[in-house]
């Protein structure tokens, strides 16, 4: 597919983005005087019974779609702030577009071609009026068209990249069409790549479901920016659950965009029963129940960074949301100590144990029974415990690191275990 990205000279007549979901335009962002943004749905998408779905941020309660439109200063609407990258990435990203990282407008239609799920956002022309057929920027000559546009949101840097038949991996100049995320190893914590990578072999070990994964050396990875060349040590390949085999695109969005919620605010706001809450309400008990699994094991690993942007739904039909692969499983624990839950579990934060009454809670907000919650608990610590004993992997790890995630998995499982047996009796 050709690409359209904006020219550097061009920024300040972009007044306007079109909102793409694969072939369907679902409606358009614009920027208005005094830093103002608005989004707007396209009358044909909203006029269309069978439209592919865009987010749960825009669903009525009796399931029709909210079109009611708000400005928003400085920043984009909420859903659109989420497509972007965090942190260091979006620094790096933006430097290299010569946009400043907080001109949300401008850094989305740099990033727009590649983002994440089957959105795309196209800048148009700044006369263009809207009743005349779309007249995009061309990427000739541009000199957008070597930065890296993969978008990701994020804080470890992650690149796009296309797997080799050789088994190695090249990242594509323009960052465009990888199916694969590489994740860099960390400057400041040690050993992250290996940790996610073992977490993640773990999580296979007891039935979640997870995306294909690598740990790579990183002499093996080819084409990286310089800032990429001078690292040493391992890097996590990981193939993106939003391409199918073919190269289709498939719609996803995280649950700060379903809350309506911008990045800053994934910590806070909203706690692990509201998300079961609509995994209940969209997708019904076996979501509710692997989304669970996956908490409980996020507690037995000592994974404290599961806020609202590491859970995440897709649309493989393009209407009908199903949960994702699990992803970002990094135990925490051994980079900072006494690290808290990102959220609130049962009206907890403590990677301590998981007692019965904060389940009880946890079940009461979400609405949902008690029994199949706690026999899950259950399961899911004694298939962990089991696992980690037998786990090759874990020889990865440095010895310093495996020894407190050894540590939290046995302590977690023996202290929870005895809780639930002792209200029983």
């Amino acid at each position: 597919m050709k690409g359209y990205l904006m020219m550097k000279s061009d920024k300040k007549n972009i007044n306007a983005l079109a909102v793409m979901l694969e072939n369907t335009h679902v409606g358009m962002i614009n920027r208005l005087a005094g830093d103002q943004y608005i989004f707007s749905f396209e009358q044909k998408y909203i006029d269309n019974p069978e439209r592919p779905t865009l987010s749960l941020s825009f669903k009525e309660q009796t399931g029709g779609l909210i079109t009611s439109t708000r400005l928003f200063n400085s920043s984009l609407p909420p859903f659109f702030s989420n497509l972007l990258p965090e942190g260091h990435l979006r620094t790096y990203l933006a430097h290299k577009a010569g946009i400043k990282p907080q001109r949300e407008f401008f850094l989305l239609a740099a990033l727009g071609m590649d983002l994440p799920g089957a959105l795309t956002v196209l800048p148009l022309e700044a006369e263009k009026q809207i009743d005349k057929p779309y007249k995009l920027v061309d990427e000739k000559n541009n000199q957008y068209k070597n930065i890296m546009r993969f978008s990701l949101a994020g804080i470890q840097l992650k690149f796009s990249a296309i797997m080799e038949s050789s088994g190695g991996l090249t990242i594509p100049a323009d960052g465009q069409g990888g199916s694969w995320i590489i994740k860099l190893p960390s400057a400041r914590f040690s050993a992250v790549p290996e940790n996610e990578f073992v977490m993640l072999a773990l999580a296979k070990a007891i039935g979640i479901s997870l995306p294909e994964n690598r740990l790579l050396d990183m002499h093996d990875i080819h084409g990286l920016p310089e800032d990429g060349i001078r690292m040493q040590g391992k890097a996590l390949a990981i193939k993106r659950f939003d391409r199918s085999e073919d190269g289709r695109r498939i719609h996803m969005e995280d649950f700060a965009q379903i809350f309506g919620l911008y990045p800053h605010a994934k910590y806070d706001k909203k706690s692990y029963a509201n998300i079961a809450s609509v995994l209940s309400a969209e997708m019904g008990n076996e979501a509710v129940f692997d989304f669970m699994r996956r908490l409980v094991f996020s507690v037995m690993i000592g994974n404290a960074d599961m806020h609202l942007k590491n859970w995440s739904i897709l649309y493989p039909d393009k209407r009908t949301p199903v949960l994702s692969p699990a992803y970002d499983f990094v135990a925490t624990l051994p980079y900072i100590a006494n690290d808290q839950l990102a959220l609130s579990f049962g009206d907890s934060r403590s990677l301590n144990d998981i007692n019965p009454e904060q389940i009880r809670r946890f079940a009461d907000v979400a609405r949902l029974s008690v029994n199949p919650l706690s026999q899950i608990v259950v399961e899911t610590i004694e298939r962990t415990i089991a696992a980690w004993r037998n786990l090759p992997e874990k020889e990865l790890l440095p010895r310093e690191i495996f020894k407190v995630i050894d540590k939290q998995i046995e302590d977690v499982a023996g202290q929870t275990i005895k809780l639930f047996l002792n209200s029983k009796s």
